[in-house]
């Protein structure tokens, strides 16, 4: 499992790759058709034509780095993609799903615990609270 921070994007082409493409070609996918920066750091995920091949392009500290997986068994499961969109973004977690061939359209998500504003906030301390008397 690869650790993904926060402030990396995450982009899925929605159209099918040729497999055979190495570095150069899919840098010069990102930059021309997709229109993002292929030295971001961002990762870029494309998938051949039967689904059953993946590769992620990222720039990692004055090199490229290509990740490989194909399934031996069974197929990716994309998301929904709009025919207008080059690219689909998801999160880290959407991702290892991606890659472990769940399908994360159809899981649903628990509700995330926010905190409360600060308004909401005033006077919940236990310092704030008034010594009892």
């Amino acid at each position: 499992m690869i650790t993904i921070p926060r402030s990396v994007r995450i982009f899925i082409g929605s159209t099918p790759i040729d497999m055979r493409k190495s570095i150069d070609g899919l840098m010069a996918i990102v930059q021309e058709e997709l229109e993002k920066d292929a030295y971001s750091g961002h990762l870029f995920v494309f998938v051949s034509r039967r689904c059953d091949r993946a590769k992620i392009l990222t720039w990692d500290k004055g090199g490229f780095v290509l990740i490989y997986k194909r399934l031996e068994r069974g197929q990716f499961k994309l998301p929904h993609m709009d025919a207008s969109s080059m690219a689909v973004e998801i999160d880290a977690t959407q991702l290892a799903m991606l890659l472990d061939g769940i399908d994360f359209g159809r899981v649903r998500r628990p509700e995330h615990w926010t905190p409360p504003s600060q308004v909401d906030r005033q006077g919940t301390r236990p310092m704030d609270k008034p010594p009892p008397t």
